[in-house]
């Protein structure tokens, strides 16, 4: 298993902005498909964006479009997630995940939880006025 480390979460107001940052331990096999996960007391871990490595081909959850960008830097060790516009919906515990090939990973479609096998601790985001 790949050891990720994420970083960010705070407590923001509606409309402001964070980043998040997954650090990973390796960039191999098992970290070709990586994705950001919330999730809110009482619902299920769902996918927010994805990126498949090798490609960059990305996926967003249709709530995140257009105000969240997910990427990698060159090294593929370091995952981020910019989220622009917060919203009080917003508010879950994010985590970061990896895992190897995945179809719907390389089509750029929503990944199930289940196609990844690394997990990090998670990171709590909290928008509130």
């Amino acid at each position: 298993q790949v050891q990720l480390v994420e970083s960010g979460g705070a407590s923001v107001q509606p409309g402001e902005s964070l980043r998040l940052s997954c650090v990973t331990t390796a960039n191999t096999d098992s970290t070709r498909c990586m994705g950001w996960f919330r999730q809110a007391p009482g619902k299920e871990r769902e996918a927010i964006a994805t990126i498949w490595s090798p490609t960059t081909v990305k996926y967003y959850h249709k709530s995140v479009q257009g105000r969240f960008t997910i990427s990698q830097d060159n090294a593929k060790t370091t995952l981020n997630l910019q989220m622009n516009s917060l919203k009080t919906e917003n508010t879950a515990n994010y985590y970061c995940a990896a895992g190897p090939w995945s179809a719907d990973c390389v089509l750029g479609l929503q990944t199930h939880a289940n196609a990844f096998n690394s997990w990090g601790q998670g990171t709590q985001v909290t928008v509130s006025s």
